[in-house]
């Protein structure tokens, strides 16, 4: 990297982020994220452990066969299988990278059972190994920064010297303050020797909330690596988020006079789509890229916005690629408005999707009024989660409740057979889950159950959203309807469809599964 304000942006979305429990994204949307991250500039997309499964490696090959720009990275732990898995599907990118790493603080030395000795020479000989496959070479010290300064820089110096070509610096659990973050890479910078001649990198995790805070502060000390997930997306509280620090070095370059090769106005398309793929729906006071990022209910704040949007607002909608205008559209609408206004809300549909699409908007316009964006939004992640290429899906669906009691008479299509079932509950949706249950039973724990209205009024659509656990699994479930009821049931049958594709994963077995538990 010749340019000293230049910071590379790494996403992780497609490892870390979807190691989010629930978050499991299929091959198919793994390769449209890759290819979004592709022309939005990301500078390395790490694609996935290609150790981890058949899938994974699968994925990890595909997107790097695909890729026309961005760096494509695989993981690996400090172990020559896992380095040789890793440049098996990444050496058809363009521009390939391994990434290997090992835990160095003592919590994670005891894992492997190694003295400082034998973990020094571990990390020679695997990132030896990994620079004689690869020229670019990643190298994480697990947990950095509860290390110890001493044999981190002990550490880096043998990485570096190994031939590791960027040195990553994991807040693994989210533990650091941004003045420790920045002081930890002074540190490194400073003792130890060829620090200069490296690319240093910062992955932070947001367990206090302080990732963004954290990553910028360790780019202000000379980091020029951020490590990120779209809508912050990762394990436990999640990582940086990418839509985050990039429009941080954008408002404020003033202080942070730092560029990325980013194009935000695909932000919103990119996050939208990550948060259908994953089943994770990104909170309305999200920064950034939330609901409510761009809306003024105080009456100072209207009046100060209407006189001159900079009072109150310290970047444009546009800037992200949202579009300004909210107008409605009815079912008078025809196709090629339906495209253009989905084209204006980040999303780029084929012909065959947009029919499907048109059905689904015209059916909605039948029952609302008016349709605006966020009905569109719902909209689409429905199409995107409940497809007719389902194993289950809900055909017909009809509830009696009130005082009298509860039921529902459910018809649903399993593996291409109609089965009909009644069923009694504790109020309408227990009922549903109840007739569901007896059409396919399963012992899936429902975990998580909400819902949400995607517009004001009694005509508002309703987003429901489910997660459910069976045998250490865990699934996500999301549908939009004006009826709350059948977005429900069409949310947990959603989930259900995962859990099943989740069992039949090839390569989800024991081995897999202990992969999984390292993550940086």
């Amino acid at each position: 990297m010749t340019d000293k304000n230049r910071v590379w942006i790494f996403d992780t979305t497609l490892r870390d982020g979807e190691q989010s429990p629930g978050a499991t994204m299929t091959h198919a949307e793994k390769l449209e994220i890759a290819q979004m991250l592709d022309e939005m500039g990301v500078d390395v997309i790490e694609a996935g452990f290609p150790i981890a499964s058949e899938g994974d490696f699968a994925a990890v090959t595909e997107i790097a066969k695909r890729s026309q720009n961005s760096v494509i990275c695989g993981l690996a732990r400090a172990q020559l299988p896992d380095i040789d898995r890793c440049w098996e599907a990444v050496k058809h990118a363009r521009r390939p990278r391994i990434h290997t790493f090992i835990g160095t603080s003592p919590l994670h030395r005891a894992i492997p059972n190694l003295d400082m000795d034998q973990m020094a020479d571990r990390i020679h000989q695997t990132v030896t190994h990994a620079r004689n496959l690869c020229d670019n070479v990643q190298w994480s010290p697990m947990d950095a920064t509860r290390t110890e300064h001493d044999y981190l820089c002990r550490v880096v110096e043998i990485a570096i010297k190994a031939g590791a070509t960027t040195i990553n610096i994991p807040d693994t659990v989210g533990y650091t303050a941004p003045r420790e973050s920045a002081d930890l890479i002074r540190m490194l910078l400073e003792r130890v020797p060829g620090a200069d001649e490296i690319v240093f990198a910062t992955h932070c995790h947001n367990d206090l909330g302080m990732a963004t805070a954290n990553s910028l502060a360790a780019v202000e000390a000379g980091a020029r690596q951020i490590e990120c997930t779209i809508n912050g997306l990762g394990e436990r509280a999640g990582n940086t988020a990418l839509e985050e620090v990039v429009m941080a070095l954008k408002v404020r370059h003033d202080i942070m006079p730092f560029d990325t090769g980013i194009d935000t106005t695909k932000i919103m398309g990119l996050s939208r789509r990550v948060a259908q793929a994953s089943g994770f729906a990104v909170q309305p006071n999200k920064a950034i890229v939330g609901k409510n990022a761009f809306l003024h209910e105080s009456g100072i704040h209207q009046d100060g916005v209407l006189k001159n949007v900079e009072t109150f607002e310290i970047m444009r909608p546009a800037d992200i690629g949202l579009n300004e205008a909210n107008i409605a559209m009815g079912k008078h609408s025809g196709r090629a408005a339906l495209r253009s206004k989905l084209r204006d809300l980040g999303y780029e549909v084929g012909d065959n999707q947009l029919k499907d699409i048109f059905v689904r908007f015209k059916a909605l316009a039948d029952r609302k009024k008016e349709i605006y964006d966020d009905d569109l939004v719902a909209l689409m992640q429905d199409s995107a989660a409940n497809t007719e290429a389902d194993y289950l899906q809900v055909k017909h669906l009809r509830v009696v409740c009130g005082s009298d009691g509860q039921s529902a008479d459910l018809t649903m299509i399993v593996g291409g057979e109609e089965k009909t079932v009644h069923a009694e509950g504790d109020g309408p949706v227990d009922a549903c889950f109840n007739a569901v249950k007896a059409i396919w039973p399963h012992q899936a724990v429902l975990q998580l159950y909400q819902v949400h209205a995607v517009t004001e009024g009694t005509d508002a659509q309703a987003t429901v959203s489910v997660r459910m656990e069976e045998d250490g699994r865990i699934a996500t479930g999301q549908a939009a309807d004006t009826d709350t009821i059948l977005a429900s049931v069409r949310a947990y049958v959603g989930a259900l469809n995962r859990l099943k594709v989740r069992r039949e994963m090839v390569g989800e077995n024991a081995d897999a599964k202990q992969v999984s538990m390292y993550s940086h």
